[in-house]
């Protein structure tokens, strides 16, 4: 097939096009690279089945694909609070853009949705049917709410104009290729260990999340899109660890002599979260199969390799 990746030089993004190269598939990547990185897809650049298109799909495009992911919106609070006007345009406006080119091109179109749609959840864990606690002018809810829209698009597209919808809700997801300056957790905390700096938890730890391996939100991903089930449908890890605990297996496993630092915590910071996956288990067939202490190793690894290349290029270009 022919299918359009948005977002696809992203951290997620690009094992996704990693996937669907080596199964053969004629892949185009629209990227802005606002947060996208050529260095994520340079793999496939001179492979004949590959192209990549610099765009923003805040503006429109014309393309004949058979099947859209739509993953492009920048997904970490650091990024997407950065210019919030920017993410509300990207979720609404992109989203609009790839709905319309799947309607011209009767394309399947995927939304990567997310768990944020729960906002703050007074239900735990989170089923789909939930409809979530997300306070509508607060600094998260340029993403938030800009995901809960993207997904009423989607499902009016799909009663009004029969395009063909799939929607995933993503949960954390870490793994090789995340940006180091994200500010995730995950990436916050290995970069901090690696650095031999204090580990910074905010509050006092005791918040949950549930971390799923990259390999293994990309499987479900691929089984959603070609299943016959709309969605929404949760992929995410249901193993629910504080962050205390997160910040602890880090700690231990790059630099057992670090400190953690506490902080206060920020505003509308989820208190628990973490997926019920009965529908993608019933449905798809799909758990996750990686466990957070091989995925964290596998993770520290890619960070430890990109940032010694890093140091490496500093040293070199300061010699020049």
């Amino acid at each position: 097939m022919r299918i359009l990746v948005t977002g696809g030089a992203g951290f997620l993004g690009s094992h996704l096009i990693d996937r669907l190269m080596t199964a053969g598939h004629e892949v185009i990547c629209l990227d802005n690279f606002y947060t996208g990185n050529k260095g994520n897809i340079l793999q496939w650049i001179d492979n004949p089945k590959f192209d990549l298109i610099r765009h923003d799909i805040t503006e429109p495009i014309r393309l004949e694909v058979d099947q859209i992911y739509h993953l492009a919106c920048p997904a970490s609070p650091v990024h997407y609070q950065y210019n919030p006007v920017k993410t509300v345009k990207t979720n609404v406006m992109g989203t609009l853009n790839m709905l319309g080119l799947a309607k011209r091109v009767k394309a399947r179109f995927f939304l990567a949705s997310t768990s944020e749609v729960y906002g703050d959840p007074d239900v735990h864990p989170q089923h789909e049917e939930y409809r979530g606690n997300v306070n509508p002018i607060g600094l998260r809810a340029c993403y938030d709410e800009g995901k809960r829209l993207a997904e009423t698009l989607a499902f009016d597209y799909y009663r009004q104009n029969k395009v063909d919808i799939r929607v995933v809700r993503i949960f954390n997801t870490y793994g090789p290729r995340m940006l180091e300056n994200d500010g995730r957790v995950v990436s916050n905390f290995i970069v901090q260990a690696l650095q031999g700096k204090p580990l910074t938890v905010y509050g006092d730890g005791s918040q949950t999340r549930s971390f799923c391996y990259a390999s293994d939100l990309i499987e479900g991903f691929i089984r959603l899109m070609n299943s016959d089930y709309v969605g929404p449908v949760n992929i995410g890890n249901p193993g629910e660890y504080t962050i205390l605990q997160l910040a602890e297996a880090v700690r231990d496993m790059v630099n057992p002599g670090s400190e953690i630092n506490f902080e206060p915590l920020p505003s509308d910071d989820p208190r628990r979260r973490r997926p019920d996956i009965t529908k993608a288990k019933t449905l798809l067939n799909w758990e996750p199969t990686v466990q957070l202490q091989e995925g964290l190793q596998l993770t520290v690894a890619n960070f430890r390799d990109r940032m010694n290349k890093n140091t490496d290029s500093v040293i070199l270009g300061s010699r020049s």
